[in-house]
């Protein structure tokens, strides 16, 4: 069985590799995310691989800075389940989780219950599997699924993000198991989310760290406002870092049907962006009555009470992807505040 950097040097020969064995052999290291596992294999790395060179570093990721190789990038992906096809959106997934502006330092070492998400974008959605339609968030598809996984077993092995001494979340959340999505193309009426960002290439995966979806629908309406409304309720809450650090980002996650009435009534990802920034608001002497420290824009900061805040301090901090199926049912995500969403074009 192979094992990364973090998991010990080389190989490592274990006389069971069924299963329970395997399960056995983990737990006692205190490695493995508490569910079964595949063997990574010489072999199975190897299909991983693909020929390419196994001691690339793709990110050193902290808290421990273990050195993301791509040969451990793909023990991990193997381990998960991983199809070796998804192996480059695992790739570029760690290489996001590199970048300083995503600050996994501060990710990892947060009692916040944030998760990194990795939403695919392009045409890896269908040249690979990834499920953007009925479900998108939820189980049942292995691309989704494994890739995750892969990913939350890099921080556990590699970033050292073990809950307690690497992973301070009091409670954490289900999404630190495996929290992958893909962007619905075919039902967003739109440009990809990833050349509104500047990434001009044919695939790309971006990560934003953040909490669970949060839901809202409106199941009648053909008014984009009223149904826009209901998002701005569900981010206008102090139960959130956004409230309290004002540099935060939120992720819209809207369903195909709530993105078509936007783009009936004439309505652009812009000003879907703006009206949220517009409506979802609260009375700044309420941010101050609920929290003694506000990490916030001067502007913001500068406020009489009466005045009504946005939930983030710029516009071009909420950002509007399409994901899911039939159903009026879309998210906010919101962010854990100290971070930024990193995306980069898929590479091998």
């Amino acid at each position: 069985m192979g094992e990364n950097a973090q998991m010990g040097e080389g190989l490592h020969e274990i006389d069971d590799e069924s299963p329970e064995g395997l399960y056995a052999f983990l737990a006692e290291r205190e490695w493995g995310d508490g569910l079964p596992v595949v063997a990574p294999t010489e072999e199975r790395v190897g299909v991983m691989l693909a020929g390419l060179d196994p001691d690339e570093v793709l990110a050193v990721l902290p808290p421990r800075g273990g050195s993301a190789t791509r040969r451990a990038v793909a023990v991990n992906a193997v381990m998960a389940g991983c199809p070796p096809e998804v192996f480059p959106v695992v790739a570029t997934a760690v290489r996001a989780l590199g970048e300083q502006r995503l600050n996994l330092r501060g990710v990892n070492a947060t009692t916040h219950p944030v998760a990194p998400l990795v939403i695919v974008h392009g045409d890896a959605v269908e040249e690979m599997g990834f499920n953007a339609e009925v479900g998108a968030f939820g189980p049942g598809n292995r691309a989704n699924a494994t890739v995750g996984r892969a990913v939350r077993l890099v921080l556990l092995h590699v970033a050292g993000a073990r809950p307690g001494p690497g992973d301070a979340a009091t409670q954490g959340q289900p999404s630190k198991y495996a929290y992958c999505t893909a962007e619905n193309r075919a039902a967003d009426p739109w440009e990809p989310y990833h050349h509104s960002v500047g990434v001009d290439a044919p695939s790309a995966v971006t990560v934003h760290c953040g909490e669970n979806p949060h839901n809202f629908h409106d199941m009648e309406s053909d008014d984009i406002e009223r149904i826009l409304d209901k998002a701005a309720s569900a981010m206008a809450t102090f139960g959130v870092n956004n409230a309290c650090i004002s540099g935060g980002e939120w992720f819209i996650g809207l369903c195909p049907e709530h993105a078509a009435t936007a783009d009936a009534a004439g309505w652009t990802r812009d000003d879907v962006s703006a009206y949220l920034f517009e409506h979802a608001r609260l009375p700044a002497r309420e941010f101050r009555r609920q929290f003694d420290l506000l990490a916030w824009a001067p502007w913001m900061s500068d406020a009489a009470d009466d005045e009504l805040l946005p939930m983030t301090e710029e516009v071009g901090n909420i950002r509007v992807f399409v994901t899911g199926g039939a159903g009026k049912h879309s998210c906010v995500i919101p962010s854990w505040g100290m971070t930024r969403s990193v995306t980069l074009a898929l590479e091998p």
